[in-house]
């Protein structure tokens, strides 16, 4: 299986590429319900221990990354 292509415009994170271009190596989306969650993971750890549970969004707008390391 490919991995998926994935497209970001958060430029100030660890992870963006040239052509927003997202390189993590995993990611997590979440509700924004969750925002406020602190997973305490690494990036590219899976799985996302913590973070496995399943919720339901009615509109793209709830959503949210949880991916996202501000660059240093």
């Amino acid at each position: 299986m490919a991995n998926p292509f994935v497209k970001c415009n958060v430029a100030n994170c660890t992870f963006w590429g040239e052509g927003n271009k997202c390189q993590a190596d995993s990611i997590l989306v979440e509700i924004d319900a969750h925002a406020n969650r602190d997973y305490n993971m690494e990036a590219g750890e899976e799985p996302y221990e913590k973070a496995e549970h399943h919720d339901a969004a009615q509109a793209i707008k709830e959503t949210c990354c949880h991916t996202f390391q501000p660059k240093e």
